[in-house]
Order: C-alpha cells, then structure tokens, then sequence
C-alpha cells in the first residue's frame, strides 16, 4: 500500500533549456525525462551553454514542438519554424556544466534569429539539439550508484514540486506585502497535489499508473536554487525579494545551506506510457 496518493495538477515542458515553459494536457515519459524536454540548447561561439543567468530575456522566447518542427515566438521578431535536426546535420562540442558532448547543430536560420532578438553586442549564439547517440548522465553517487540519462536539463531528468510548498511559499511572500509567484518561476516539470508542506522532499517514489503500466520515478536530491527563480517570467526582471523569502527556511543544512525548493527524479520504470493533467499517483516516503 502507498504511504500517500494525490493528482498532478500541472506539467510543464522546457523545449529549449531556460526559455519559456510549455503547459501541457499530456506527456510521454521516455527514458531521458518528458519528451522534448531540454531537448535544446542555445550556445555561444565556444559552445558553453547560456540560461536566464547570464541572459535574462531568453524567458521570453517561446518554443513550441509540432510535427517534427521546432517553432520559435519572441516578441518584436516574426515566428519561426525549424526541423529537427537529422542525425546527419553538423555536430558541435558543447559544455554543460561539467560535461562536454557533441549536439546537433540547428541551421543558420535558428542562430541569426537568436542573434537578431538576444542583442548581446559582440557575442553570437547558435541553437543546438540533443544527439541521441550521446550519452549525458545524472550523478551516480545521488542515484544509488545506478545510470539516469537526460538531456540538457541541469543534472536530473524530471523536477517534481508540490501545491502545497508554492501555496507556502506564497503565503509568505504575500505576509511581507509581495506578489504571489507562480510554479513557472521554479521550472518544475510536475506539480502535485495530496502532500503536506515540502513532503516531496521525503519521497523515495512516485508511480502513475498509465494504460495498463506502471510509470515511475525515483526522487533522489533536493534542487538547489540560483537566481532563476528570482526572474520574473513576464518582465524578466530580477526580484530578490523571491530568494530572500526562500533563504529565511529553505536553507538546508545536509546541501551545504543551499537554498532549495522542488525535488530532482529519474526515470526508474516502464516508458512510452503518457502522463496527463488530473492523473493520480502512488508515492512513498524514503524508509
């Protein structure tokens, strides 16, 4: 018997690594995460990957996956649409945090539109796809030594968040006379509801069951937070206030006094099945 059952009431899809989220009704879960998520990433010219860190604005770009194109929205440019790319396409060396491994390169057309809306005097960037004949891996030592591919996610394939802990999070900003924020600020791919207050953060698994099959994952790190959650997705305007809140008690003492919020899974079952909004789920505290 599950020690706790509740619904997913939210499910995002992050196309191009730290560009805008796409809401969906339904997800296949495949063995690297949600399907096309992180599949892209947005390089400069020594191929190091660029986020809402160092590039704010890249929130206001907004992909769209349909029929084998990437479609790419921003404001004060005309859409595009760009097909994957072919195993044949160009590859380039590109970092990741502290991996290095070759992607596909997306086309001129994909890189002078990057060029034209990011604006970054002296700098260019290209857009690149994941090559599946590569191989990205979660760090073992928080996956009970075992493999867990992604990716162009940071370092896990799946980000799990609850109702409870972004109403919690609210409630206290708006006791300082802030604005409540919503889960798009946090990047989670699955919100949940059925759990207490940071819950997910005692979870060892949580099991959909789809069609017939199990899907499930393991929750295995607590996600460390940088500024990204400060950046406001429609102004992409940095607000502290978000981090300073968080700082009062998300800092945990087992993570080296990070700040944390959501929990990093891997995919650990059956893939192909689809996860969809209103399903419910099985979960387990971790023993």
């Amino acid at each position: 018997m599950a020690d706790i059952t509740g619904t997913l009431t939210q499910l995002f899809v992050y196309p191009i690594k730290s560009c805008a989220s796409v809401a969906l009704p339904e997800a296949e879960l495949t063995p690297v995460g949600l399907a096309h998520d992180r599949q892209w990433l947005i390089i400069d010219d020594a191929g190091h990957f660029q986020t809402q860190r160092q590039i704010p604005h890249l929130v206001w770009i907004e992909p769209k996956v349909n029929d084998q194109f990437l479609h790419l929205s921003a404001p004060g440019l005309p859409d595009i649409a760009v097909p994957f790319a072919p195993l044949t396409a160009p590859t380039i060396s590109v970092s990741v945090w502290n991996d290095r491994l070759l992607a596909l390169d997306m086309g001129d057309v994909a890189a002078h539109w990057l060029d034209e809306f990011l604006e970054v005097p002296g700098r260019h960037f290209r857009l690149v796809q994941f090559d599946p004949r590569q191989a990205r891996f979660s760090e073992q030592s928080w996956c009970r030594g075992t493999q867990a591919g992604l990716q162009f996610a940071d370092g896990f394939a799946v980000n799990v968040l609850s109702e409870a802990s972004l109403r919690h999070l609210n409630e206290r900003l708006m006791e300082l006379g802030l604005d409540p924020v919503d889960a798009r600020r946090f990047r989670p791919n699955l919100v949940l509801d059925g759990l207490d207050v940071h819950d997910e953060d005692r979870l060892s698994s949580l099991r959909f069951m789809a069609d017939g099959q199990v899907l499930e994952l393991e929750l295995v790190k607590p996600c460390p937070r940088c500024q990204i959650p400060d950046i406001n997705p429609d102004t992409a305007i940095k607000e502290a206030e978000i981090s300073t809140t968080l700082a009062q008690y998300r800092q945990l003492t087992f993570m080296d006094h990070a700040i944390c919020f959501a929990m990093n899974a891997v995919v650990r079952s059956n893939v192909g099945g689809k996860l969809k909004l209103g399903m419910p789920y099985q979960a387990d505290y971790q023993i």
